[in-house]
């Protein structure tokens, strides 16, 4: 089990050498210059090629991502912002930081929300607890992240005025922003779960078990929910990777100083180095995210932990 992990952390190298490259290949090919953006229109010819000059960009493109790759790797430095001339470390990690959160809360209030809510529709299927769960879940799961966002902020900031509707300086600011990324997510889990759970009931083990007289507790929850949760830990996994590279709209609506944002605006301003950590950071993050999710799997299915020791073996 340990040399999977080990492979798949070491998996993690060509993976960032990757979308450095890709990231540095997209800016190279892209009009304008971080002179140009930097100083405006109004800037000589030649006050852009000195900036330019100073900050390294009028490089060739290979010496640029050699240059880039060998300092992260030998001193762990990504570099010092084009615009404000600050370590793109200092800059980059507490951005990143409340995206984490923002995205960490979000996924657990949804995983909270929709996998009790698909068992129990699962379990009662044909009920009333599983019909209106199941039509309100169809209907939520259609409505994007940025849409509810509005409402939101229309009803509990704007109308009751009991919500703060911008930044964070205490954790009332948290609310809106991690209901509106996680009530979406939370309607595809619960539909998801409650698609598991039916197949996982509709199985020989499960009929089995009920024939030997297994309380319909242990049925549920030891033998049909064990296997079933296979697919909901991807979706999950999935979803927090997807919230963490698509949380820039909540971000920007709630003007949260996340990660996502952060490039964003930098993109405007071609500034390469915060551009390109912040890519790497959330390449690194999903991948471990994926990592977390296969150990899981590991936990969940003692087959897949067993063909783990054979191989070692």
């Amino acid at each position: 089990m340990h040399r999977y992990i080990l492979k798949r952390i070491a998996f993690l190298i060509p993976t960032i050498l990757g979308v450095t490259f890709i990231i540095y290949a997209v800016l190279n090919i892209t009009p304008s210059s971080p002179g140009q953006a930097i100083l405006g229109p109004s800037a000589s010819p030649a006050a852009i090629e000195e900036f330019n000059h100073q900050v390294g960009y009028d490089q060739p493109f290979l010496t640029k991502y050699f240059n880039y790759v060998k300092n992260m790797v030998t001193k762990a430095d990504f570099g010092i912002s084009y615009f404000t001339k600050q370590s793109v470390f200092n800059e980059v990690w507490p951005r990143f930081m409340v995206t984490i959160k923002l995205s960490l809360s979000g996924v657990a209030l949804a995983a909270l929300i929709g996998v009790p809510l698909g068992i129990l529709a699962a379990v009662k299927q044909y009920s009333l607890l599983d019909t209106i769960p199941s039509v309100l879940s169809f209907f939520i799961a259609a409505i994007p992240s940025f849409v509810l966002g509005m409402v939101l902020l229309l009803v509990f900031a704007q109308q009751l005025k009991i919500l703060p509707s911008y930044g964070l300086d205490t954790w009332r600011h948290y609310i809106m922003p991690i209901l509106a990324i996680a009530i979406p997510p939370a309607a595809q889990n619960m539909r998801f779960t409650k698609s598991s759970m039916l197949e996982a009931i509709r199985q020989d083990y499960v009929r089995t078990a009920r024939a030997k007289g297994a309380p319909e507790r242990t049925v549920i929850w030891k033998h049909a929910l064990r296997n079933a949760l296979m697919p909901v830990v991807t979706q999950i996994g999935m979803s927090l990777g997807l919230l963490i590279c698509g949380s820039v709209v909540i971000e920007k609506m709630f003007t949260l100083p996340g990660i996502g944002s952060l490039i964003i605006d930098r993109i405007n301003f071609k500034d390469e180095p915060i551009i390109i950590a912040g890519v790497i950071l959330i390449s690194i993050c999903f991948t471990v995210v994926m990592l977390l999710v296969d150990i899981i799997y590991a936990f969940i299915d003692p087959r897949i932990k067993a063909k783990y020791s054979n191989a070692k073996g």
